[in-house]
């Protein structure tokens, strides 16, 4: 195909063929059957590495039985066995029908049970309607995999998921793994054996929508796996991406999730696709309240907020596309292209209009299209009208792509080492003219490391310039829309530029708690809001600046307490249920003089007690001005656990909900790319007149809340740090209000 997408890998397989591959293996992680255990856990107990089943034995089993086995004219189960019996031939399995009243099915001699079979067996079939009272002596049998096609289980509502928490439970208890139930048989779809190259392995929760992946193989692109994994009672998505990650053969993983089971091993199985520079390419649905509801009532699972899932993808470099069109292509793209030798992209095309329509769609989506040097417009003009524009894109004016000046400029546009990528598109067929084309872009594919791409624009899709010469072509990489190979080359520069510089967080999570932790825990109340006062010195614990001030009971207090800290003060009621201050009149700022501090004192306990609020005091603070403020907190995903959340702060946090999250652990690389994400990221660098922001006094205090979500799990259920006003640069940040619940 494009070529291999691997170069020196790393990653924590202990597959002896994957270190055969050049990716060599990480901590001690023990992967066969159900008695994986990881040898690394965080400061809260949580695995630092995925563990990865051996599933060799699945997808190429030894032994197969098929239980409930039929080859009754017209039942669906005879189908099944006769596709089963086909597919085992293909792997070289040899396979066993059961059913308790037949002597054979098709042919093979069948065996009345489990405890029958004549030799230990791999993988179990199980075409019956509950399988639940099977997985006992399916284990007494030592059987390795089971496949459970039944439905009726958590899809169905509250007591389809109570039985299908009774059929996790046996599996755990027996040992082997679990396919499905409610999955379906691509599993065993016959895979061309003809084609060559990195393949896709593919996951689907639905098996339909798997279809156009799989169908890649009638346009020459390799698939290698087929993962249906149904309602995952045992057997996940996270656990297919471990291992197709480990597989040599492997050049991208394309999904179609409705629901992730577990958020911290979707984490995992990510990051060691990450480690493998294996690309992740994946439809999640769920971005809708819709689409979240219709997920849950298939699958049986939770959605997830959609604006943490989005987060964690980008944050493994988990490549998320919208359309099934958009999985084939960018999957397709991504397993057999080659790592580019440069980022710029050339767009080269017979015509003027066809060039600048694609370009300003490229240079909106962020290809970056620079243009080319004087030195090598002046060589293109050797062979292009001088008239026409070859800076970038490339007009030729259809004349010098009949002869031999086609290839000559093409050539000449790859030789460029500022250009990674040469897209030529073709809004039509035009032969003679688009036939050279087509095959001189073919010719110097052949002969460039460099990815080249045509966007092949008609909508017939029977010329013998696309259906042969095009797509006959393992090297180029051809679509029928812009917006597809856009989308896919974004991706495609963006996967090898994450891996190039990937680092897995896991590696630098704590394992050990801080000192700060049993400062922090002796501050919690289970089940209470703390006040503000409260809440800063749980900042204070973990070393966040809070600003100068003193709990106060009275109005002399309170004047004493303005003079420690020093006018101007602020002055706030205090008290666990007071969430929004601002909206009682309950905040005070700029008093200057004891006379005013006496008088707001009087003021904000008259408001408490009309309001019916019971007041543990009154906050006289340090008056902090000039900076911008900004938000930070932490709460708790149904899927991920703990996730941090920075964005613009003060009032209007939840108006401009200008945000960006991250689930633990990260480092600071995406502490810092959290904020390139915010429109309002423009503050931090100074505007009208203002200094540039303390951004690393920022960035440091998101990570001092990431460690405190870590250490303090669930007991801190949720934390909101606004405004942190962060200071003018070198300055560093405060934080002037936080609230912080406990669970």
């Amino acid at each position: 195909m494009l070529g291999s997408t691997h170069g020196t890998l790393t990653t924590n397989s202990r597959h002896a063929r994957v270190a055969a591959c050049g990716r060599p293996p990480g901590p001690a992680v023990h992967v066969h059957g159900r008695s994986a255990a990881v040898e690394d856990v965080d400061v809260s107990g949580r695995p630092l590495h995925s563990t990865v089943p051996d599933l060799d034995r699945f997808f190429r089993p030894e032994s197969v039985a098929v239980i409930g086995a039929s080859d009754a004219e017209g039942r669906p189960n005879s189908g099944i066995t006769r596709q089963l019996i086909a597919w085992a031939e293909r792997v070289g399995a040899r396979l066993h029908p059961v059913h308790p009243s037949r002597p054979a099915v098709f042919g093979l001699p069948c065996v009345p049970s489990v405890a029958d079979l004549p030799e230990p067996v791999d993988l179990a079939v199980l075409l019956v309607r509950d399988p639940l009272p099977l997985i006992e002596e399916l284990a007494s049998a030592k059987v390795k995999f089971a496949v459970a096609f039944a439905s009726g289980f958590a899809e169905t509502g509250a007591e389809g998921a109570a039985a299908q928490a009774r059929l996790s439970a046996a599996v755990r208890r027996g040992g082997l793994r679990l396919l499905g139930p409610n999955t379906n048989l691509n599993a065993f779809e016959e895979f061309r054996e003809d084609l060559e190259g990195p393949a896709i392995a593919l996951i689907t929760q639905s098996g339909h929508q798997g279809r156009p992946v799989f169908t890649l193989q009638e346009l020459g692109i390799r698939l290698s796996h087929w993962a249906p994994t149904g309602n995952e009672a045992d057997l996940e998505t996270a656990d297919f991406i471990s291992y197709f990650a480990s597989r040599p053969e492997v050049g991208a993983i394309a999904m179609y999730v409705e629901g992730l089971k577990d958020g911290r091993s979707f984490l995992l199985a990510a990051d060691r696709a990450a480690r493998a520079k294996v690309p992740v390419v994946a439809v999640k649905v769920g971005r809708t309240e819709t689409g979240a509801r219709t997920a849950a009532s298939h699958t049986g699972k939770l959605t997830g907020s959609d604006t943490v899932v989005d987060a964690a993808m980008r944050q493994f470099g988990v490549i998320r596309v919208d359309g099934l069109d958009e999985l084939q292509d960018t999957a397709a793209l991504l397993a057999r292209a080659r790592p580019p030798r440069a980022e710029g992209v050339v767009v080269y095309s017979i015509s003027g209009g066809t060039g600048a329509h694609f370009s300003d769609l490229a240079t909106a989506a962020g290809l970056p299209l620079p243009t080319l040097s004087p030195e090598k417009q002046a060589e293109l003009h050797q062979w292009i009208p001088g008239d026409l524009s070859v800076a970038n894109p490339v007009d030729n004016g259809g004349h010098p792509v009949g002869d031999w000046r086609g290839r000559k400029i093409i050539d000449a546009i790859l030789a460029d080492p500022s250009v990674g990528v040469l897209i030529c598109p073709i809004t039509g067929p035009f032969p003679p003219m688009s036939d050279k084309l087509a095959q001189d872009l073919v010719d110097a594919a052949e002969h460039t490391d460099k990815l080249v791409c045509v966007v092949w624009g008609s909508p017939v899709g029977t010329e013998p310039a696309y259906r042969t010469t095009l797509l006959g072509s393992s090297r180029v990489a051809t679509f029928r829309t812009f917006a597809n190979c856009i989308t896919a080359v974004r991706a495609y520069l963006d996967h090898h530029r994450f891996t190039a510089s990937y680092r897995s967080p896991f590696d630098d999570a704590p394992r050990t708690p801080s000192p700060s932790v049993r400062k922090a825990q002796a501050l919690l109340r289970p089940g209470e809001r703390l006040s503000e006062h409260a809440a800063k010195q749980l900042l204070r614990a973990y070393g966040i600046r809070v600003p100068r001030e003193q709990l106060v009971t009275s109005a002399a207090a309170a004047v004493r307490a303005a003079g420690q800290v020093g006018y101007p003060v602020v002055m706030k009621a205090s008290a666990p249920q007071l969430a929004h201050k601002t909206e009682l009149g309950l905040v005070r700022l700029g008093l200057t003089s004891a006379s005013q501090v006496r008088d707001t004192y009087r003021d904000l306990t008259d408001i408490a007690r009309y309001e019916g609020v019971e007041l543990d005091g009154v906050l006289v603070c340090q008056m902090v001005e000039r900076g911008v403020e900004m938000v930070v907190g932490v709460t708790h995903d149904s899927l991920f656990g703990p996730t941090v959340t920075v964005g613009l702060g003060g009032v209007l946090v939840e108006v401009l909900r200008d945000t960006a999250v991250r689930v633990p652990p990260f480092g600071e690389d995406q502490a810092r790319a959290m904020l390139t994400e915010l429109r309002g990221r423009a503050l931090l660098d100074g505007v009208r007149g203002m200094p540039p922001a303390d951004v690393d006094a920022l960035v440091e205090v998101v990570l001092r809340v990431q460690r405190m979500a870590l250490e303090l799990g669930d007991d801190l259920a949720e934390l909101d740090v606004n405004p942190l006003m962060v200071l003018p640069r070198g300055q560093g940040a405060v934080a002037l209000d936080a609230l912080a619940v406990c669970r």
